[in-house]
């Protein structure tokens, strides 16, 4: 019988009750990208992007160039002063290219087709108004797509995550290695720059899976043996660690599973969130709240899906989404817990017989059990079944609903059943009114 937690069918704090299924993908959809306030992207294994408009459903464009699956994405915004603000979007692709798309045309603006490996992974350092492209290489890029600087050859494997970090910075994962890079501006006033390899950070044991960047003073990573490490993102200092996710004993209070055997992908960090306060991690079938000033787990479930969660976001209030390989998107919300007061330790009959120092041990046992105990607790609020496969990744829209895709082809839009029964109601209203068939008795 599976442990993971269930809920009926009266799901009261569950507002995501209405569905639109949007089809057009023939492969798994891996990547959704918000685009503005009601616009998203989504490509994957079909080579194919799509432009969706998150309100309506309505797909807006179908972008053909590239010939393979599709292995990053990241949007580009310009905002120059002397234009009106444009919004592209970057693709890059097993086919070893990367692309350049105007969204608001749905053309392709520029391709690039000079890489010797493909590109995992895309990001843009807005600021600097440059972006940058990590595979057996970083290379460095301006908004015409020249490229500006790159590293020497890193690794076959190439680079995996990118997190942009304070001071021209950015950490770049590589296997187990976290290698720092610093961007330098040519100093003949040219548009030039220069990347130079500061620092390399050996302390995972496993490959690096996650990066995720906290605020400009730390960042985290998450390894393929569950380690969490909390880093300063100016002087790339270890600050904090943990590692015993799957742990029982850390956790007195979750009842223990009986295993033979703990498999790997069982502690595997797959994605990595945050907030000011906490970090958020999808740890094998499970989903953690670690609080960063207490440098420990605030509350968990262990096994929070069937199978291994694949992404994790925490919401403006106190809720959270996870989707997992099982299919299922989940929704929780971090509850504190009452503690009780830890009960008096009698005395009198053991202290007759000499026990009292062990009792004594037994007690100062049972207190730090109760210290060390998660003050928080995540209750399942809501389950939203209807893909049939994998879900890869979402996005949340607010009030708009929340966009998931999966390895089914499909993509569903979550929609607040009474706000959009709201909505109807008052279209038919303004109709009725427009017509003059409205009468308005006073």
């Amino acid at each position: 019988k599976s442990s993971v937690q269930t809920i009926g069918e009266e799901q009261i704090q569950n507002p995501y009750t209405e569905l639109l299924v949007l089809k057009g993908h023939q492969d798994i959809v891996r990547f959704l990208v918000q685009i503005d306030d009601c616009r998203f992207a989504s490509a994957g294994d079909d080579g194919i992007v799509f432009l969706w408009n998150a309100q309506t459903g309505e797909k807006l464009f179908e972008l053909y160039g590239h010939t393979h699956k599709i292995t990053a994405i990241a949007p580009f915004s310009s905002s120059d002063a002397s234009e009106e603000q444009t919004h592209l979007i970057l693709t890059a692709s097993a086919d070893r290219t990367v692309i350049v798309w105007d969204c608001t045309s749905g053309r392709q603006v520029q391709k690039v087709s000079c890489f010797h490996s493909t590109v995992k992974c895309l990001t843009v350092l807005q600021r600097l108004d440059v972006w940058l492209s990590g595979g057996s290489d970083l290379c460095v890029w301006n908004r015409k797509l020249d490229l500006l600087c790159k590293t020497s050859h890193l690794t076959d494997a190439g680079i995996s995550a990118l997190v942009e970090l304070p001071r021209n910075c950015v950490a770049a994962a590589v296997g187990k290695e976290l290698i720092i890079f610093r961007l330098i501006a040519s100093n003949d006033g040219s548009e030039g720059w220069n990347i130079l390899e500061v620092k390399r950070l050996a302390d995972h044991q496993d490959n690096i899976l996650s990066l995720a960047s906290v605020n400009d003073l730390t960042f985290v990573t998450g390894s393929h043996v569950g380690e969490l490490i909390v880093w300063d993102a100016l002087d790339w200092t270890k600050q904090a660690s943990e590692c015993n996710f799957w742990d029982s004993s850390v956790y007195p209070d979750v009842q223990a599973e009986i295993k033979l055997s703990q498999s790997q992908n069982e502690t595997s960090i797959q994605h990595l969130t945050s907030d000011e306060e906490c970090v958020f991690a999808a740890v094998g079938k499970g989903i953690y709240v670690y609080n960063l000033q207490m440098k420990r787990v605030i509350a968990c479930q262990r096994t929070a899906h069937d199978s291994s969660v694949l992404h994790i976001e925490k919401l403006p209030n106190r809720q959270l989404i996870s989707c997992s390989e099982d299919g299922s998107v989940r929704i929780w919300e971090l509850r504190e817990k009452q503690q009780l007061p830890a009960e008096p330790v009698p005395t009198g009959f053991f202290n007759m017989w000499g026990f009292g120092r062990a009792n004594r041990q037994a007690s100062q046992a049972a207190k730090k059990m109760q210290e060390n105990t998660p003050m928080f607790f995540l209750e399942l609020v809501g389950d939203l079944i209807g893909h049939s496969s994998a879900v890869q990744m979402f996005l949340y829209f607010g009030e708009l609903g929340l966009a998931t895709c999966s390895a089914d082809h499909l993509i569903i839009l979550w929609k607040d059943g009474e706000r959009e029964s709201r909505l109807r109601s008052l279209t038919l209203f303004q109709k009725l009114a427009q017509n003059g068939d409205l009468q308005i008795k006073f």
